[in-house]
């Protein structure tokens, strides 16, 4: 497993690059933009340290974020994403939002603590149970 980033929700992504980049010194490593679902993702990490990164998510429709829900999740990048699901489900963890892509997962951590598990390389071949299982809950 290989830590990737954490996500945190910005409420204005200019404000917010600049207290990161201008004030902080991170740099902009990635921007994703995504049109259709209205949300743009800039990924950014201290000089030299470009393996732990912090990604801004910026929703393009305004939202009020109480206390703690600007903290996104945590996200690792996993060998097999079937292997570690099944095990953490037959240790008893939900699988939030399964990985039916192949791709992706979210679970929970006893706190509630959203973690995105991210497979590495490609996608793998879809396969059941995880291609028609539902979301359980939110992540």
């Amino acid at each position: 497993m290989k830590y990737l980033h954490t996500m945190v929700r910005v409420s204005d992504l200019d404000e917010s690059l600049d207290f990161y980049c201008n004030k902080l010194g991170m740099r902009e490593i990635q921007r994703k933009v995504n049109e259709k679902g209205r949300f743009t993702l800039v990924f950014l990490a201290a000089p030299g340290d470009e393996d732990a990164q912090i990604e801004l998510t910026w929703n393009w429709d305004p939202e009020e974020y109480g206390e703690g829900r600007n903290f996104g999740h945590l996200a690792y990048r996993v060998e097999n994403i079937y292997e570690l699901c099944q095990s953490l489900m037959d240790q008893g963890v939900t699988i939030n939002r399964p990985p039916r892509d192949g791709r992706m997962a979210f679970i929970r951590s006893p706190d509630n603590i959203s973690i995105e598990l991210l497979q590495a390389g490609e996608p793998l071949p879809l396969a059941e149970p995880w291609e028609s299982m539902p979301n359980t809950g939110k992540w």
